[in-house]
């Protein structure tokens, strides 16, 4: 006769661990709340590269993640960018690098007269692996920062080969983000405030920077492996950026 243990102990085993939802697929609820995917898994519909042209052969697609193949620590320009614009959207995906790995995810931003590369007009949400990077060591470049601007707390990065979740919400002249669950940045955009924060950065001699209420979403090419998944966005109705 089984005992209670004996039969708690069998049923454990013969119950499967909960799986983990599968990548690059809205659920219903996503889908009924106006989510849709920017990366479909298979390949790189919807994106190019920053300058219009194809995408660099250095970023690819395998086993449903968008990797960037890239380890002679060089930016190119060859950053990856979505064909379309967004004002006031949320934005979620998930990230990895590996050891000593930099890239970020920029938004707002434009090709324009004057500021030709990514990062002169669009603000980035830090990629990073902050133990073994350089820029680990400064606190406004640390990863999940809204880079050069605000300082995220301490220990919110997975180590190096580790996926980690990233949630964007720009909206109203107010930029929010998040690194696995936790709050890394909440500024206001666009007004005094704004500008004054731009002054005090890199960016103030940049004078197009930070001033788009729409723009695209990049994948930055920092010469360095980065790989994404599950790259997911909402728009959000009658909420301008200013």
């Amino acid at each position: 006769m089984r005992t209670a243990l004996g039969l708690g102990l069998a049923l454990l085993i013969a119950t499967p661990a909960a799986a983990r939802p599968a990548d690059n697929v809205l659920t219903a609820q996503e889908q009924a709340q106006g989510w849709r995917l920017l990366f479909n898994g298979r390949d790189l519909s919807g994106w190019r590269s920053y300058d219009g042209s194809a995408p660099a052969a250095t970023w690819t697609v395998k086993d449903g993640v968008l990797t960037l193949t890239k380890s002679d620590g060089q930016m190119s320009g060859t950053d990856l960018v979505t064909a379309e614009t967004f004002g006031a959207f949320e934005l979620t995906l998930d990230w990895r690098v590996e050891r000593g790995g930099n890239s970020g995810v920029l938004y707002l931003a434009r090709n324009v007269a004057g500021a030709p590369l990514l990062y002169e007009t669009g603000l980035e949400m830090q990629v990073l692996d902050d133990a073994a990077h350089p820029d680990g060591k400064i606190p406004t470049h640390r990863a999940g920062a809204l880079y050069d601007m605000t300082v995220p707390p301490a220990g919110v990065v997975r180590p190096a080969g580790s996926w980690n979740h990233a949630r964007l919400l720009v909206e109203g002249g107010r930029i929010r983000q998040w690194l696995n669950g936790t709050p890394t940045a909440d500024v206001s955009y666009g007004d005094a405030a704004w500008r004054q924060r731009v002054a005090g950065s890199k960016f103030a001699k940049m004078p197009l920077f930070g001033t788009f209420s729409s723009g695209v979403i990049g994948l930055q090419d920092h010469g360095e492996p980065v790989a994404f998944r599950n790259i997911k966005l909402r728009r959000i109705a009658g909420s301008a950026v200013r």
